[in-house]
């Protein structure tokens, strides 16, 4: 469902508010009883083995003359191919979409898809799923709807998964339903005050969806966890945010198997989140080699989800590889007041000549540049004056060379972040259901 309208009280509120919860708890009993029941040894299941995804990918077909050689982006061989069919427009939108990520599997399938739908009438659909389970940090916010509006801008339609029963099955905000929904709504609230494109934007909660189509959804997840051995899923369960256990709970095994299902439940062509989710998603890729056909045909094979996967920003302190909603220091948050701002990037780890794993360097390269496409220094004169980068690598060398000190990157770093949550601040405060929804999400005490 599309998002619109200003009223809080009916946007994205699946049921009214209200859910069923015993179809998943059906299903869960129903998933437990089957993985402990099925043969070990079944020659249908996943490997947990990296050559099984290398071994078995499915090559793209060669189109028209194989002598035909296109120059394509780095990384990517397309001698042979034979693009010919608006090619040029095809590979502008390659280009873009590809930047978008700092992996992508495959990039040879991510051609063929543009090539095959440049002739046809159906929209690329690229997906991301989200708990709703507290404050939303920058990289959700700002850094998302870079990723988003990029993607829409070059014809493809995006659809967020509200993952409701996800963040229920992860124990967020202690398992309350209401709770977590508010959260859903409040992230709606943000994205729409950041100007993401809405309108090719789909915002789908999994709790509403899922009752909707109930037998196509736990088909899926009842062959996913078929075919996959216990320890392929729990290498998985780290997207959860917690470490592989024996003691963990079974919960884990269930999300897995839903986040798996939710790709070809959603029909999705370009699965678009972080490098943390990379392991769901390959995991999907391998499915679609050995799962039963799509939902309602009795032949036919699921089609590979290609994974463009974002670069995940560090938190603000030394040694922290994420931002953690737990630690309300280790990140920006997006309704952050200007001084909240200024002393937490004040504060933030940036020692001098180091840009690798500096917080500071990498919020400027993935979230100011392009978002703003400039960063302006302000500086003494006797310090070397101001200056205004347009690209990354100019800023990245003066700063290796020490000619960009942290004392002048960050009070500029905290300007342009403050610009851009400003419009983000105006909308809690002018907004009264928004303001109303923010102090209560304010109130959650925030879950690991």
């Amino acid at each position: 469902m599309g998002f619109s309208g200003r009223s809080l009280r009916n946007v994205g509120r699946p049921n009214g508010g209200r859910t069923r919860s015993s179809c998943c708890t059906i299903a869960f009993v129903s998933l437990v009883l089957l993985l402990f029941s099925f043969p070990r040894n079944s020659s249908h299941r996943i490997a947990e083995t990296p050559s099984f995804r290398l071994s078995r990918e499915i090559q793209p077909k060669a189109v028209g003359n194989d002598h035909t050689t296109t120059m394509g982006p780095k990384g990517v061989e397309t001698a042979g191919r034979g693009y010919s069919t608006g090619e040029g427009e095809v590979m502008e939108k390659f280009r873009a979409i590809r930047a978008v990520g700092e992996e992508c599997v495959k990039e040879e399938d991510l051609l063929d898809l543009l090539n095959f739908r440049a002739n046809t009438s159906r929209v690329i659909r690229c997906y991301d799923g989200f708990e709703p389970s507290g404050r939303m940090h920058i990289a959700q916010g700002v850094q998302k709807v870079i990723a988003v509006n990029s993607l829409t801008k070059n014809g493809c339609e995006f659809v967020f998964w509200i993952a409701d029963w996800f963040a229920q099955l992860n124990n967020k905000l202690g398992g309350d339903l209401n709770k977590i929904q508010a959260v859903g709504r409040y992230f709606i609230e943000i994205w729409k005050a950041l100007n993401m494109d809405m309108q090719r934007v789909k915002f789908l909660w999994a709790s509403e969806e899922i009752n909707k189509r109930s037998d196509e959804y736990w088909t899926r997840v009842l062959d996913i966890s078929r075919k996959s051995t216990l320890s392929r899923i729990n290498r998985c369960q780290k997207i959860m945010g917690r470490n592989q256990s024996s003691e963990g709970p079974a919960a884990g095994v269930m999300y897995a198997c839903m986040q798996c299902a939710d790709i070809f439940f959603l029909g999705v062509d370009i699965c678009q989140m972080g490098m943390d989710q990379r392991k769901i998603n390959m995991l999907a890729r391998e499915y679609a080699e050995v799962g039963a056909p799509p939902y309602g045909r009795k032949k036919g094979r699921l089609r590979k989800p290609i994974i463009l996967s974002h670069h995940m920003l560090p938190g603000l302190k030394l040694g922290q590889e994420k931002m953690s909603k737990s630690d309300p220091t280790s990140a920006i948050f997006m309704e952050d007041t200007e001084s909240e701002v200024n002393v937490k990037i004040k504060k933030a780890y940036c020692p001098p000549g180091k840009v690798e794993g500096n917080p500071c360097l990498e919020y400027i390269r993935y979230l100011v540049l392009p978002w703003a496409g400039v960063f302006n220094v302000k500086r003494r004169a006797e310090d070397g004056g101001d200056i205004r980068y347009d690209e990354w690598e100019s800023l990245a060398s003066d700063f290796a060379n020490e000619n960009l000190h942290p004392g002048d990157v960050k009070p500029a770093l905290a300007r342009a972040i403050n610009s851009i949550l400003e419009p983000v601040r105006l909308h809690f405060e002018r907004d009264a259901e928004a303001k109303a929804l923010l102090a209560r999400i304010k109130s959650f005490r925030p879950t690991r």
